[in-house]
C-alpha cells in the first residue's frame, strides 16, 4: 500500500496578541497519499473563515483572489486560500485541461478542506462560507449543499452556477450571492437562469461594465466591498443564532 502521509497541524490554533495582526500559516491537507497545498490567514477577532474555491486553470495565487481575502482580512474574515488540484494532477491540468471541469473532483477537494477546517481546534465551530469563481462556484454551492446547514453564505465571482445542477441549486440553504460583471453577457445570462432554481436568501449584483476577470479599474474593489457585507452579514447572524435582519435582507434586495 501507499504511504499515507500524515496531516502537518499545530497542537492548537491560536489568535494573535497582537491587535490588527494576522495569522498567516501554509498548510497541507491530505488526499489520499497527496497533499492540497493552502494559505490560511486568521485575523485578530476573527468572526469567520471564507475557504476559496478557485475557477479554470487558476489556484492559491491568483491574485485576483488573493485581493479579494486582503479585504475580508480588514473585515475581520479569516481565508483558506488553496489549491483543489495536487501538484500531479495541476501538471496532467495544463496540458489537458481535464480536471478543470470535473465537478465531482472539484466538490469532493473542497469538502475535504471543510472537514480539516472543522478538525482544527479553534476553527470547528466559526461560520464558515465559500467564494467561488468560474467553475469553482459550482463546486461550492454543489458542497454547501450537501453540508445542509453548516455553510453560513456563499459568494460567486464570474461563477458559473448553472453546471450545479438545477436540482442541486434548489437545495441549497446557504444565503448566495452572485456577483457579475455587465459585460460578462454570456455569464450573466446563465447566472440569471440559476437565480431562478436558488430557494434560498440570493441575490444578483452586477457590476456594471466589468468584464468576465473584472480587469476594469475598481471592479475587483467592488467585488471585495459586496462579497464583505455578504460574508458579515450573515456570519454575524450565525454568531447570534439568529436569520439575518429583514430590514437589512430587504437594504440588499435578498428575495
Amino acid at each position: 500500500m501507499p504511504h499515507m502521509p500524515q496531516p502537518t497541524l499545530p497542537s492548537r490554533w491560536q489568535r494573535p496578541q497582537v491587535p490588527g495582526q494576522n495569522q498567516l500559516r501554509e498548510v497541507r491537507i491530505p488526499v489520499g497519499s497527496q497533499w492540497l497545498h493552502g494559505d490560511l490567514v486568521l485575523p485578530a477577532q476573527m468572526h469567520g473563515l471564507v475557504l476559496f474555491a478557485h475557477g479554470s486553470g487558476s489556484g492559491r495565487h491568483s491574485s485576483r483572489n488573493r485581493l479579494v481575502a486582503a479585504a475580508l482580512h480588514q473585515a475581520g474574515v479569516g481565508t483558506l486560500l488553496l489549491d483543489l488540484l495536487t501538484s500531479q494532477e495541476e501538471q496532467a491540468d495544463m496540458h489537458t485541461g481535464e480536471h478543470r471541469f470535473n465537478m465531482a473532483l472539484l466538490t469532493d477537494r473542497i469538502l475535504t478542506a471543510t472537514l480539516w477546517v472543522l478538525q482544527q481546534p479553534g476553527l470547528w465551530d466559526c461560520p464558515l462560507g465559500y467564494f467561488g469563481a468560474s467553475t469553482g462556484s459550482a463546486a461550492a454551492l454543489i458542497a454547501a449543499a450537501r453540508l445542509d446547514g453548516r455553510i453560513a453564505a456563499v459568494v460567486s465571482r464570474g461563477g458559473r452556477p448553472d453546471l450545479a445542477g438545477q436540482v442541486t441549486l434548489a437545495s441549497v440553504t446557504a444565503p448566495t450571492l452572485l456577483i457579475v460583471g455587465g459585460a460578462d453577457r454570456q455569464v450573466l445570462q446563465l447566472n440569471t437562469e440559476s437565480m431562478a432554481h436558488l430557494q434560498c436568501d440570493k441575490r444578483l449584483a452586477i457590476v456594471e461594465g466589468a468584464s468576465h476577470l473584472f480587469e476594469e479599474p475598481g471592479a475587483l474593489q467592488e467585488v471585495s466591498r459586496l462579497a464583505c457585507e455578504w460574508f458579515s452579514l450573515y456570519f454575524r447572524a450565525q454568531l447570534l443564532g439568529q436569520p439575518a435582519a429583514s430590514v437589512e435582507q430587504r437594504a440588499w434586495g435578498v428575495h
